[in-house]
């Protein structure tokens, strides 16, 4: 898993560009040609996706072919930033249970 991420690090790091605090530690940029990088080179697409807290999308991409997924999130001055990436993706959604349901 870690050289996952450190090879798609390295695929994203000519879209890397000077940027503050988040952008100096982690691979960023033009969210367009990472998406594009994302689905060429892994075969990812969109799984699901959220806002934080700070008005940022955030949105897991991954491949049942591959196996592998990306977490990217897009500030909203449109900076794009990889935050994690793995393998054996297993898209698979559970049921909420509640504590104490006779369920």
């Amino acid at each position: 898993m870690k050289t996952r991420c450190l090879a798609l690090m390295a695929t994203l790091a000519g879209l890397t560009v000077a940027q503050p605090a988040m952008a100096q530690r982690q691979a960023c940029g033009d969210r367009g040609q990472i998406i594009e990088r994302l689905s060429v080179k892994y075969g990812e697409t969109r799984q699901s996706m959220g806002l934080n807290h700070n008005n940022g999308m955030v949105e897991v991409f991954a491949s049942a072919d591959t196996g592998t997924w990306t977490i990217l999130i897009t500030m909203p001055t449109g900076m794009s930033c990889l935050m994690a990436a793995g393998e054996n993706w297993e898209g698979q959604p559970e049921e909420a249970t509640r504590s104490g349901s006779n369920t």
